[in-house]
């Protein structure tokens, strides 16, 4: 049975096996330059204002190949679920091939888990390979924008997770729909939303964030914005109150949650206040003064740097707020990367062995 369902599975194991050596070759080719460029461009700076050129310049090379790099390791596990799970038993009950394989000696339990076992191992050990090529690959460039969360999906051991949950959910998939095509659909749709509900609302509680206060200086404040992206917020009917614009925390490899000011007793900035501190920034006229206008700190907000004839008024602002107010900032520290890789993978692994288990169950009660 093992050597069966290697061979139903061996044209996609042969041809992953192939692109990951074809892509060994030329990273390890690539990979090697980037590291010489690395020590080249990054090793000499001493100073902040240097290191800001010399990483801007580093981080240009192979930025495409970077992109496409990361879009392949983000897709792989969907990947595996549409063309190698959902095929897997629907293939099998669009056809009807299953009344001969359910027919022999082998009873279709025995059947299903040794196509899941060597199936799912094969999709594990290619997601694996493929993100331990681009991690090593992608290694300087990482270290040298110190922002390993911000690529957390492509790198190092949670693609296997990915990858062996995605194949289980095609599986599960196309044996309850039990045809091919709405079953590469359904699955494509069904691990997007797992995916999206994990990173949104799982992983950022995986874990208590940690809170960092710091005073407010004459670099905190970089510009001010309204915290609705609402498109209806050009209009002053709809338009909400200004917010100053903080400064990114320089806190290397941190996940930043949120930046915000508090006073002593914990109460946040409030509209009015700003407007009544920092006449100039507070206003809804402020744009007419010079000062940029934007929208504020937080998840799809925008913003704009604030030119050198708004810095003054920046700056006075940030003394007055100083005396009252300090900076929070909530995040997880570098430190931690590894513990949520770690979560992670034990997530979607039990979530894998679950869609496992219920298409056992599934397949035994269920008549063909």
């Amino acid at each position: 049975m093992i050597r069966f369902a290697w061979i139903q599975a061996r044209v996609q194991t042969v041809t992953a096996t192939a692109i990951l050596a074809v892509m060994a070759i030329v990273l390890g080719v690539s990979g090697a330059h980037l590291v010489q460029l690395y020590h080249a461009t990054m090793a000499g700076c001493s100073t902040p204002t240097e290191c800001s050129t010399a990483l801007h310049l580093y981080m240009n090379n192979d930025s495409a190949l970077r992109g496409w790099l990361g879009v392949l390791v983000a897709a792989g596990p969907a990947i595996v679920g549409i063309f190698w799970g959902a095929p897997m038993v629907a293939g099998e009950l669009e056809t009807g091939t299953f009344r001969l394989a359910w027919t022999q000696s082998v009873t279709r339990n025995r059947w299903l888990v040794v196509k899941l076992a060597v199936v799912g191992l094969a999709a594990m050990a290619t997601a694996g390979l493929l993100s331990l090529i681009v991690t090593w690959w992608a290694s300087p460039l990482d270290r040298a924008r110190a922002d390993i969360f911000n690529t957390f999906d492509e790198r190092d051991i949670v693609p296997v997770g990915f990858a062996l949950f995605a194949l289980m959910l095609g599986v599960a998939v196309g044996l309850i729909i039990r045809r091919t095509l709405p079953a590469m659909a359904a699955t494509l749709a069904a691990f997007v939303a797992a995916r999206l509900a994990v990173t949104k609302w799982v992983r950022p509680d995986l874990i208590a964030p940690l809170h960092k206060t710091t005073p407010i200086t004459a670099s905190s404040i970089v510009g001010y914005g309204t915290t609705s992206s609402d498109p209806l917020a050009v209009l002053p009917a709809f338009r909400p109150a200004s917010t100053i614009q903080l400064a990114s925390p320089k806190i290397p490899n941190a996940w930043i949650y949120s930046t915000r000011l508090v006073d002593h007793s914990g109460h946040g900035l409030t509209a009015s206040y700003l407007k009544a501190a920092c006449p100039a920034v507070g206003n809804d006229q402020s744009s007419s003064s010079g000062l940029p206008s934007g929208l504020g700190i937080g998840s799809g907000s925008q913003h704009t740097q604030a030119p050198a004839s708004a810095q003054q008024a920046l700056h006075h602002c940030g003394a007055k707020l100083a005396a009252v107010f300090h900076e929070v900032i909530t995040y997880q520290p570098g430190s931690r990367y590894w513990d949520f890789q770690w979560l992670e993978l034990a997530i979607y692994t039990a979530g894998g062995l679950a869609l496992a288990g219920m298409c056992v169950w599934w397949i035994r009660r269920r008549p063909a």
